[in-house]
């Protein structure tokens, strides 16, 4: 008889579940997300919205993380890497600004610069040179346990016995 169903090789094709909006969250998006400034060089995740199907990314670029390269009136330019075979390539394409929001991958360096450079300034004021570089945990401390003679108690195993009914 052959193939009933026709294998969808749309632009949307397998993403029944990927697009799908949580429960309570459905219809347009709200004015924030329209209110965000964005800069070039500012870190955004693709996340795509299926309300609003202009400017929509193509599925494989839905829940990455880019680099804004350029901005327009309702669109950005997000560039990232794609690794294709053995290789990485440099993806730019430009995503509809309701389709993006500020990633928060690169809070806790900021914060860690922020840290530094009081630091920093607080050794100048003192006079000293500081290491702001982050040291690895080197191996534990060495333990020596010891134990009387009558506190050791030796395992041996028991004898294999071959049972033949």
């Amino acid at each position: 008889m052959g193939k009933t169903r026709v294998i969808s090789k749309g632009y949307r094709h397998g993403t029944r579940d990927k697009y799908s909006k949580k429960y309570r969250t459905k219809g347009r998006p709200g004015l924030a997300r329209y209110l965000v400034n964005f800069k070039r060089g500012d870190y955004v995740d693709i996340v795509a919205d299926p309300s609003i199907q202009k400017g929509l990314p193509y599925s494989f670029y839905h829940g990455r993380t880019g680099i804004v390269f350029n901005v327009n009136r309702n669109a950005l330019g997000v560039e990232m890497t794609k690794i294709v075979g053995n290789r990485q390539l440099r993806k730019r394409i430009h995503v509809r600004i309701e389709h993006v929001r500020k990633s928060r991958c690169n809070e806790a360096f900021l914060q860690r610069v922020k840290e530094n450079d009081k630091k920093k300034a607080q050794a100048k004021k003192e006079g000293k040179s500081i290491v702001c570089k982050r040291v690895p945990e080197g191996p534990k401390e060495m333990k020596t346990v010891t134990a009387e003679a009558d506190d050791v108690e030796v395992l041996a195993p028991l004898p294999f016995v071959e049972n033949y009914f």
